[in-house]
């Protein structure tokens, strides 16, 4: 195993005591380091299921759990397996089993978007605030702001500084009590309550900690606080911590992620050991040499300096045009001509881009010449009907409580319970102060409605209360088909979608979420209803799963910086390199950590490429319908050491742009 690594690979698989920290600088090989010291602690006797290792998505946790499988020749992961996990799916465990001591119910529902929308609206009616002075997705937004930053209801209000976040500070304490009572639990709940249960209850705290004696954290540098927090907890014990990231790609402050807690490492554990991978396997020596360049004008950064034995390779590109359309025209029928090239795929070109409104032109040119893209982003698979309506089902199963769950299948697919019918029974439920499944269970009150919706309402319980008694027997992949035969869904989606190819796309996705459910048992050491939709609910926040499957097609990849973090390809265009842009107008306007992240955000960039990058900035943009002269990026100074040309250049472009 050890004649692949490298020597500093070998140094961090082979430390297996004490506070380690590995700073993988892009492209070398990190995950290769995790899975094989993983590996390493199993060959020295450390008990499989006593290592824990947590990353920040659901498809680095998969892939790790892959291959820890083979390398460990396990048929596939149990009880006396690794722990592999996300933060959120650790922090979801701990809650299953501790969550009472908060005064929550065991039985605890994870809420989605629409819930949180829906529960936002409440709030805000009930404070009678105005939608045009807060908005509910405004609320969302301020209330994750607060919860990452582990700031609870009563202390919001100390950290607003305006009307707008003093009204969010009061409707974010009622938003949280009306989760409580639902027995809700929303996304940033999963950390910010475990976080709560440790720093109350010392013993729940040493229960957690005293499970593992290792623990693995990788992308240490995405960690916000509360995570943080969490990680110190389970080590302060064993002390057997390792992390590992790249303070080079810290690009998420604005999630909550601090660079500080890499930055520091150190200090919290004064004892810890470094390890640093600067062999770089992805780029060629001439696009290192200007990543190099660019990342050392941070100054608050773990000294690294990627190298390569690749050859130089052709010098990186940087090119001017006119304007967006200028740009879109050229970067596009230079991608033609390379896809001419023998060997060379669609899948091999990326198209990176800094804001949302950049990709417009390029679209429009693609098109034009008729080369399939994707572009990251959009809706979600979690957001597809088919999806809302399936999980709606098995969430009504799991707990027919779930009024929202309960009012979105009562009458899907179509059974003859129409909205006057459910109104009725709806209003029976608040007068009584109970949930509805309990009055559609009550034959005087269901009698009280037209004869055929009644009928159809005593089809729907024993409908419900049939495969939910399946669903305690059975394993979910196979609740989850017989659900879908049962209530004939997929005849209702052919029934009710008259276009062939949108049939078909509904159709597909039925067939995804059944995979969805095999998958989850795959992955289950004890596979159940309940973690199928916790495993779910984690998903609809993780948009991982939905890149995958566009990547996975040979198309031309248009996806902004961000979502371009742990992908590689060997050409790369990275567009729009204007001041304003990267680094974005707000964090030039914030002060140099927020540019400092904007320059990491470029050197990201710029690490993607394997063979070929070309850079581009537009010479003139249009802003309120006016041709306006745009700023080179500071950035490409940098990168070609020029840096001191950037700000006479800047000051020269402005004072001509107030000119004109």
């Amino acid at each position: 195993m050890d004649d692949s690594l490298n020597r500093a690979q070998r140094d961090a698989v082979r430390t297996l005591q004490g506070p380690l920290l590995v700073l993988a600088g892009a492209g070398t090989g990190k995950t290769r380091v995790v899975t094989y010291r993983v590996v390493h602690l199993v060959r020295n006797r450390i008990a499989r299921d006593r290592i824990l290792a947590v990353t920040f998505t659901n498809k680095a946790a998969g892939e790790m759990r892959e291959r820890l499988s083979s390398l460990l020749k396990a048929k596939r992961p149990g009880r006396h397996q690794p722990l592999i996990c996300t933060f959120h799916s650790l922090c979801v465990q701990i809650l299953r089993r501790h969550i009472p001591v908060l005064r929550y119910p065991a039985d605890f529902r994870i809420c989605d978007g629409h819930d949180q929308e829906e529960i936002a609206q409440s709030v805000l009616r009930e404070i009678r605030a105005a939608t045009a002075a807060l908005r509910p997705g405004d609320l969302l937004h301020w209330i994750s702001r607060w919860k990452v930053g582990g700031i609870k209801p009563p202390r919001a209000i100390e950290h607003a500084d305006s009307d707008i976040e003093h009204l969010a500070a009061v409707a974010y304490r009622r938003y949280q009590r009306t989760l409580k009572t639902r027995g809700f639990v929303d996304f940033d709940d999963m950390l910010l309550l475990t976080d709560e249960i440790f720093e109350s209850r010392a013993d729940i705290r040493r229960q957690e900690a005293d499970r593992f004696d290792h623990l693995l954290i990788d992308e240490y540098q995405d960690t916000n606080i509360i995570q943080y927090r969490i990680a110190k907890a389970l080590a302060a014990s064993h002390r057997n911590l390792c992390v590992v990231g790249d303070d080079d790609q810290a690009i998420y402050g604005w999630r909550g992620a601090k660079v500080t807690h890499i930055l520091n490492f150190r200090q919290d554990w004064p004892d810890a050991k470094i390890v640093r991978l600067q062999q770089n396997y992805r780029s060629t020596g001439s696009i290192l040499a200007m990543a190099n360049r660019l990342i050392s004008f941070n100054a608050k950064r773990h000294a690294k300096t990627l190298q390569t034995e690749r050859p130089a390779g052709p010098r990186p590109r940087i090119l001017s045009y006119r304007d967006p359309e200028d740009e879109a025209t050229h970067v596009v029928g230079d991608i033609q001509r390379i896809l001419r090239k023998p060997g060379i795929q669609l899948r091999d070109v990326a198209i990176l881009f800094r804001t949302n409104d950049q990709p417009r032109p390029l679209e429009a040119e693609l098109r034009r010449a008729r080369i399939p893209y994707i572009l990251i982003g959009g809706r979600s698979f979690f957001d597809r009907a088919e999806v809302r309506d399936l999980l709606a089902y098995l969430r009504v199963l799991a707990s027919p409580d779930d009024d929202a769950a309960l009012h979105r299948v009562i009458n899907k697919p179509p059974r003859g319970i129409g909205q006057r019918a459910v109104q009725t029974l709806q209003n029976a439920a608040v007068d009584g102060g109970h949930s509805l499944w309990h009055v559609v269970q009550q034959d005087e009150l269901v009698a009280r409605l037209p004869v055929p919706a009644a009928a159809a309402v005593r089809r729907f319980r024993h409908l419900v209360e049939g495969l939910a008694e399946q669903s305690r027997r059975h394993r979910p992949s196979r609740v989850t088909a017989h659900l879908i035969d049962t209530i004939a869904y997929r005849d209702a989606v052919e029934r009710g979608t008259a276009e062939p190819l949108q049939r078909q796309a509904r159709l597909n996705t039925v067939d995804e979420f059944m995979e969805l459910a095999v998958q989850y048992e795959r992955s289950a050491s004890t596979p159940s209803l309940q973690g199928l939709l916790d495993q779910a609910a984690l998903g609809v926040r993780q948009e991982e799963s939905e890149k995958d499957v566009k990547l996975r097609r040979n198309a031309l990849a248009l996806l902004t910086l961000h979502s371009a973090k742990g992908l590689e390809f060997p050409f790369v265009y990275l567009v729009g390199l204007e001041e304003g842009i990267l680094p974005h107008r707000k964090s030039a306007e914030a002060g140099d950590d927020a540019v400092d992240e904007e320059r990491r955000l470029c050197y990201v960039g710029v690490t993607r490429a394997m063979q070929r990058l070309t850079m581009t900035f537009c010479r003139t943009r249009r802003k309120w319908g006016k041709r306006r002269e745009s700023v080179p990026s500071r950035f490409l100074y940098e990168l070609t050491g020029q840096a001191e040309r950037a700000d006479s250049s800047a000051s020269m472009r402005r004072s001509a742009s107030e000119r004109a």
